[in-house]
């Protein structure tokens, strides 16, 4: 009797044994990644998405072998609510404790976004709208959000102008309020960097008013050569009084009105006044027109010594620079009339 219950309590110890090993290289295979081989796969995790639905996606998406066994992880490290919104680029040759790590870093997909020099505010919106990573309305609200501008250093109605043209590396999930201060900290950056606030102080001009001429001179010049020239032309026409009388000004101004596009003018139009103007106006527009890059910026600042008072297109992206009216009408005929037996 005593060895029949001995046999039976070492063939329980040996279930137990066995059920421990199985148990565990059960366990341990849950553990392991999907697969040995080396794909990727984006997975977006949206605000206020839930650990459990995170686990969910993970295994719906062939990433992880158990959802269960990823919520254990993370509840034995206590991370199951440090995971971060974002975009991830994950791997089912990952193992689980490595893509845990991963989202709780928020490593998240960067996206390359080119600014073009010379983009306005609206053409930033529907770029960054375009590549999913913001809402143009939720941008343009952020923009034109004066409390929040006075955070950034902008004494104006928009930080159109101090969106700085150049390429950046956003991320999905990211704040509108986020991106506006990565292009305007690299404004400031720039500007300083390059010595701009003291030749500022030295011209007597703010910055508002030194980032709205550079914005009418990058949407006037074509060649970059030619923008010390035509920076010299406008500062010339507003020592003397005269109105500057740009067309990307009136362009402008209608676009802020009416939200529509304007690509050749109307008379009627250069009689419209808007606070952006400068054919009905005299002086600087409201404020600026687009985002000027480095050049246009250095050229306001650093223009020209000439006695220039008009210049009128070439037709090959340069420009005729005149000292008189009289001169200047001369090759508006020239070159308008040249242009037109052309067409």
């Amino acid at each position: 009797m005593k060895l029949l219950f001995n046999l039976k309590f070492v063939f329980f110890l040996y279930l137990l044994f066995l059920s421990c090993y199985l148990g565990y290289g059960y366990v341990k295979k849950l553990i392991q990644p999907v697969s040995t081989v080396p794909s990727y796969i984006v997975v977006e995790i949206p605000k206020g998405t839930s650990f459990k639905d995170v686990a969910k996606r993970l295994e719906e998406k062939g990433l992880i072998r158990s959802k269960e066994i990823f919520y254990l992880l993370a509840w034995y490290k206590k991370q199951a609510g440090l995971i971060k919104a974002g975009e991830y680029k994950l791997s089912p040759s990952m193992t689980p404790e490595k893509i845990l790590q991963i989202l709780v870093s928020g490593k998240v997909v960067q996206h390359l976004v080119t600014i073009p020099e010379g983009y306005n505010m609206f053409q930033i919106a529907d770029l960054l709208q375009r590549a999913s990573l913001a809402k143009k309305s939720t941008f343009l609200s952020v923009v034109t959000d004066k409390e929040f501008l006075k955070h950034l250093d902008i004494q104006a109605e928009s930080a159109e102008g101090y969106l700085f043209p150049d390429s950046y590396f956003l991320s999905k999930g990211s704040r509108e309020t986020d991106m506006v201060k990565t292009f305007v900290s690299h404004f400031w950056k720039v500007w300083k960097e390059n010595g701009f606030d003291k030749r500022a102080k030295e011209l007597g001009v703010s910055v508002q008013k030194i980032v709205t001429l550079a914005s009418i001179v990058e949407l006037e010049a074509a060649v970059q050569e030619e923008k010390p020239i035509i920076a010299s032309v406008f500062w010339n026409r507003l020592k003397k009084g005269m109105p500057l009388q740009a067309d990307p000004t009136v362009k402008y101004g209608i676009l802020v009105e009416t939200r529509i596009k304007k690509r050749r003018l109307s008379w009627k139009d250069l009689r419209k006044a808007t606070p952006y103007n400068t054919y009905t106006r005299y002086g600087l527009p409201k404020g600026p027109i687009c985002n000027p890059g480095l050049i246009s910026i250095r050229a306001v600042l650093y223009p020209k010594t000439t006695n220039y008072l008009y210049f009128v297109s070439k037709g090959n992206r340069t420009h005729y620079f005149s000292t008189t009216l009289k001169e200047h009408n001369r090759a508006v005929k020239k070159y308008i009339l040249r242009r037109k037996r052309r067409r």
